[in-house]
């Protein structure tokens, strides 16, 4: 047994306090479970203790728990006494290590040591039967809610795994999202928490390595839900009825009979199925989505947006809800209709119809506010009594349509007749009526299937009742609406007098129609009658057993559609306001009471209805909702084809009765029937849906749901990545794909926006970073550094990745990323570095590293760019800095402690990279700030204040101005291009490219090239028919005649006292020690050298006089970068060359191709 492992023998004094805080434990065996803490439910661990990371301020502590306390160690205790000995200390604590966080705030106490009590416990509470034990002293302190471990108790009650471990096991509560109804979020321990060493101070901000508890997710785990109270409706209640009710409208008892007498039965038959086809299809598509994954409330608009994300979900949920609010003035003004008929059969009319229609619906739909505010429980017992009244008029109908009466006889109902079921079979259409007009009347009738899942929020279970209740409710009522078709069909005649006296007496022997058939003269109708199916609406009241039960039918069809879009609609609005995508609907969102009811959004909705009540004409009205809904119809539809297409791993529906082609011809159906059911309202919801998704894209709303726009756009990215690898290179689709090496991004603004000149929608674009020092720090940084800066990029409209990596060393990072950096066809093929400026001042090893990196690229076939500006490319180390680093900190991972992630010190300022200083540098910088400001370091704009008060001096404010000179129009100026030496084409090729972009479309290209003097003009011609050939514009070919003339004294004298403390000077030392200094210092230039590469020296100085006399009003200057053989010149040498061709010049882009064509004159 795991208990009996050996321990060294505890401090004095101490067996007795720790064992107080030991916990016991729950066995495996029967009593146990007897004992109602069996492994099940252990498993389910108590939900009102907090897990995970504590806040910054705590500590992570290890106690050694003692062995044989509390009990003499001859009394083992017997196998049924495990779960009984809870709090006594057992020896089951044997050998276990118990972790928590203690908490500094909560005074002396430590946890072993109970507040003053005995040591049998006092200090420890116990929740869920004694299945978890916690210390009150960790979980209440100081006023927060700390987050609390113990590995004895979370793991006790898993003997089987034979040890102890902070190891979690699965449970669900791990996996949630937020403080659902369904309980807690635990955060199980991270792999920091596992894996790290146990140090001194294993975490050194409190948190575990890389685990930063968002402001959110603190609030997640200490929020318990408040779920006395809240109603929730099961599927038959919730979705069921509501389906049923808002599918049965007025078109059941007022249009249905008309549709029959126009198109047939046949036909009546075909139009409902039609109708039904394509609600179904939307209903499997709802289950599916509904059924993938926890559902909040918002209906439609919850599961299109989580769906295709918030652009879509946006779009719909505006006109959703604004849909439903108007189909609550449409299904009032129908009540309201057939009131007013009703006062016109009795002559009673207040004012006159119209007037009548408004007041009656004003006073309704206060009404039904009334009984939505009080609460969903009274609107669902609402719905249930509508829901009976409705069943019982159509029950009426029924039992009518088997008691035909003679007086019913002569308005054309006859009972069930083969006769008239023939005649009637086929269409008759009239009044220009065609089969799609009337598929158009019918329509709105089968909407409604999204009653049920509008309320998602309400339900108890959505994931099983969406799919049961809408797919049950569109099967029942399908079903009664093609039997009422049949069967009004099979007793009514088409026309009818009404008249008495049209009974035949004698026998016709000529008799055509069934109504002659059945004795009746109806003949006279050719001209106008007002019974039978075509011209009385009120059929079904004449066929029904008793009249006023069809008008009670119509008015609880009506009013309970009109109650459930009057409560779908605030819920739709609630939701999408909730999600921010419309900032200025943010003040809709707040819920009320305990069932977060949207009072807000039903003030809104009865607003919104009342005005379109007043306008009382809804005809026009009328295709627009059905339009808005069929809209809706069609995005579900396209959200399951979408997803499924995606093949998001995140997709896996528990309902799985569907299919993605299926949603997809869903999708176009309902296209069809919006066109179908009126043109001009369709092109309008079209316009409104892309006019809306336009303007969230615009807004880029800060959410991520991932959504299956999200995953489809990677999985076009694989496919195309990898289609791509296996495409062979060719010359003329060489794009320059740059890695730069910038450090933080926007530490060298100048060097980013000038590279990304020229390869903005153009070519790959990375920005290197290397992280030095401590592996700890830097691992740790390299996650947020990642998420923090690929943002900044992006909210810079720079289309470039962020590469950071760990290394010893700058040489070894841009090996790293030189050799793995890219995928597939997608991998850098230049280098960018900035220019060392402070070379003379560095540590020359790093100059030394820095050389290194250009023989490292030249090595992996890597062209190299290295870009100078004579006020310098680093702004880190400005005060400024702060504001553009922050502005893009409204992220979620904001709380990120290192405001500044590259200190570069002031010497290096600009390598291409930042040195990173150590941490406890770092840290050093981070209080110096936080004293002078006052304020946290979390918060943005630091150093707005400090600004003001030190103006920046004129060299950091040339350096300012210079890191942005590439953002702006470039205006008429030259680019002049030094075409010294054929690198393949790159030196030509990049400033082609600058010139094709926008800012850049007014420069010129100049080449300087070199020559001979005699034959200055066959050079030039041959340069111009070379870049004719290439197709490439230029304003002038300059050929230099005077390149190898040599230079000034005074420049020649400037290089060697610029060398003068890198020389090595072995002639004035014995050969051992001059030796011994060149291996110890191998950047020193020997004397040997310098002769050597005189001529190579001598060029570089020369070079640099002409470019001040052609090129020095240039807006660029882009020149062939000289080449160092490998191990022969010395890196100060070098640098020196470099230093001397570049200084004192406008901006300068030495360039070195890798010496294999990258421009072509083939075609």
């Amino acid at each position: 047994m795991e208990g009996k492992q050996q321990q060294p023998p505890p401090p004095s004094g101490s067996a007795e306090q720790k064992a107080a805080a030991v916990p016991g434990a729950v066995g495996e065996d029967k009593d146990a479970a007897a004992g109602g803490a069996g492994l099940a439910a252990a498993v389910g661990d108590a939900l009102g203790r907090p897990l995970g990371p504590t806040p910054s301020q705590s500590r992570f502590q290890v106690d050694l728990v003692a062995e044989g306390s509390g009990r003499p160690p001859e009394a083992p205790p017997k196998a049924g006494e495990e779960g009984g000995v809870a709090g006594k200390g057992s020896e089951e604590a044997k050998g276990r290590f118990r972790v928590n966080f203690v908490d500094p705030s909560a005074g002396d106490e430590s946890p072993g040591e109970p507040g003053g009590g005995s040591s049998e416990g006092g200090n420890v509470s116990f929740q869920n039967g004694g299945d978890t034990v916690l210390s009150e002293g960790s979980l209440h302190s100081g006023g927060h809610h700390h987050y609390y471990y113990d590995t004895h108790t979370n793991t006790y009650y898993l003997r089987t795994f034979g040890h102890n471990t902070m190891d979690a096991v699965p449970r669900i509560d791990h996996y949630r999202h937020t403080a659902a109804d369904l309980g807690e979020k635990l955060i199980r321990p991270s792999l920091a928490e596992l894996h790290d060493e146990l140090d001194k101070e294993p975490f050194e901000d409190g948190y575990a390595n890389g685990e930063e508890g968002t402001p959110a997710g603190e609030a997640t785990v200490t929020y318990t839900p408040d779920s006395k109270g809240v109603v929730k409706f099961g599927w038959i209640k919730g979705v069921l009825v509501r389906c049923m009710l808002n599918i049965w409208g007025v078109m059941l008892f007022i249009r249905l009979s008309w549709i029959v007498g126009q198109a047939g039965i046949g036909l009546s038959v075909l139009v409902i199925a039609m109708a039904t086809v394509v609600t179904t299809i939307t209903g499997l598509s709802t289950s599916a989505i509904a059924t993938n994954g926890f559902v909040r409330g918002g209906g439609a608009y919850y599961l299109i947006s989580r769906s295709l994300g918030p652009e879509f979900g946006g779009a719909i949920g505006l006109i959703f809800a604004f849909a439903n609010a108007v189909a609550v003035a449409m299904y009032v003004v129908g009540f309201a209709e057939t009131v007013v008929e009703l006062l016109k059969e009795n002559g009673t009319m207040m004012i006159d119809e119209m007037n009548d229609i408004r007041i009656i619906g004003a006073i309704t739909v206060v009404i039904l506010l009334g009984i939505s505010v009080a609460g969903m429980e009274w609107e669902a017992k609402a719905q249930i009594v509508l829901l009976v009244i409705l069943i019982i008029a159509i029950g009426d109908f029924v039992i009518g349509t088997f008691i035909p009466l003679d007086s019913k006889k002569p308005k054309g109902f006859f009972g069930y007749k083969a006769e008239i079921f023939a005649e009637n079979f086929g269409p008759d259409f009239r009044n220009e009526e065609t089969f799609f007009s009337v598929f158009a009347i019918f329509f709105p009738a089968a909407t409604g299937i999204l009653a049920g899942a509008n309320i998602s929020g309400d339900l108890a279970d959505p994931q099983s009742a969406i799919p049961k209740g809408t797919l049950l409710a569109i099967l029942i009522t399908t079903l009664v609406y093609i039997g009422i078709a049949v069967s009004v069909g099979s007793c009514v005649v088409r026309d009818a007098t009404g008249n008495i006296n049209n009974t035949i007496i004698t026998e016709l022997t000529n008799c055509t129609t069934a109504a002659c058939k059945l004795n009746y003269d109806f003949s006279s109708c050719q001209t106008e009658c007002h019974y039978g199916l075509m011209n009385n609406f009120q059929v079904m009241s004449m066929v029904s057993g008793f009249a006023p039960l069809i008008s009670a039918g119509i008015f609880s069809a009506t009013l309970s559609s009109a109650l459930a879009s009057l409560v779908s609609a605030p819920k739709i609005f609630q939701a999408l306001c909730k999600d921010n995508i419309y900032p200025g609907f943010l003040m809709f969102a707040k819920g009320y009471g305990k069932n977060n009811e949207p009072l807000r959004g039903y003030l809104l909705t009865f607003l919104i209805a009342l005005g379109f009540i007043l306008i009382a004409e809804l005809n026009v009205i009328a295709p627009i909702i059905s339009n808005f809904f069929l809209a809706s119809y069609a995005l579900i539809n396209f959200s399951v084809f979408h997803a499924s297409l995606a093949k998001s791993p995140g997709w896996r529906p528990a309902f799985k009765y569907y299919n993605m082609w299926i949603s997809l011809v869903g999708a176009i159906l309902c296209c069809i029937v919006m066109f179908v059911i009126n043109w001009w309202a369709a092109l309008l919801t079209y316009v409104i849906v892309l006019g809306l998704y336009i303007y969230v894209t615009y807004k880029k709303p800060d959410v991520n749901w991932g959504s299956s726009t999200q995953a489809l756009t990677y999985l076009n990215a694989l496919q195309h990545s990898i289609r791509l690898s296996g495409v062979e290179d060719h010359v003329k689709n060489f794009r320059p794909q740059c890695l730069i090496m910038t450090g933080a991004p926007n530490s060298r603004p100048a060097l980013l926006h000038l590279v990304h000149a020229f390869t903005k929608n153009v070519g790959l674009m990375i920005c290197g970073h290397v992280h030095m020092g401590p592996r700890r720090q830097a691992v740790k940084e390299l996650s947020t550094d990642l998420a923090k800066y690929q943002r900044w990029l992006i909210k810079n409209k720079m289309k470039a990745f962020y590469a950071p990596v760990h290394a010893e060393d700058l040489r070894d990072g841009g090996q790293y990323l030189m050799q793995a950096a890219g995928l597939g066809r997608m991998r850098p093929n230049t280098l960018v570095v900035g220019f060392k400026k402070n070379w003379r001042e560095a540590d020359m090893r790093d100059v030394e590293t820095y050389i290194n990196l250009f023989h490292d690229a030249f090595d992996i076939q890597y062209g190299v760019v290295v870009i100078r500006l004579k006020e310098g490319l680093d702004i880190s180390h400005l005060q400024g800095q702060e504001e553009l680093l922050s502005s893009q900190e409204k992220s979620p991972c904001s709380k990120d402690v290192i405001v500044k992630v590259d200190y570069s010190k002031k010497t290096e300022t600009d390598t291409s990279i930042a040195f990173a200083p150590s941490s406890s540098e770092k840290t050093h910088v981070l209080h110096k700030e936080e004293d002078e400001d006052g304020k946290t370091p979390t918060q943005p704009l630091l150093k707005k204040d400090l600004k003001s008060t030190s103006p920046l001096n004129l060299a950091d404010q040339r350096l300012l101005d210079a890191s942005t000179q590439f953002q702006k129009k470039q205006g008429k100026s030259n680019i002049d291009v030094w075409w010294l030496f054929d690198d393949g084409g790159l030196t030509l090729l990049i400033p082609y490219l600058l010139t094709t972009k926008k800012k850049w479309k007014d420069c010129k290209i100049r080449v300087f090239i070199g020559g001979k003097i005699n034959r200055i003009d066959h050079d030039r011609r041959a340069m111009a028919t070379l870049l004719s050939k290439f197709r490439i514009d230029f304003s002038d070919i300059m050929v230099l005649g005077d390149i190898n003339t040599k230079p000034k004294k005074e420049n020649i004298a400037a290089f060697e006292e610029m060398i003068e403390p890198f020389r090595l000077h072995e002639e004035d030392k014995e050969q051992e020690a001059a030796d011994k200094m060149k291996e110890d210092e191998p950047w020193r230039i020997t004397d040997n050298e310098l002769e050597l590469y005189k001529t190579k020296t001598y060029r570089q100085i020369r070079l640099n006089e002409l470019l001040k006399e052609h090129s020095s009003t240039a807006n660029v200057i882009v020149m062939s970068l000289p080449v160092a053989r490998k191990g022969a010149v010395s890196s100060a040498l070098y640098m020196a060359w470099l230093e001397a061709l570049s200084k004192d010049l406008p901006p300068v882009l030495l360039v070195r191709g890798n010496h294999q064509s990258v421009l072509t004159f083939y075609s």
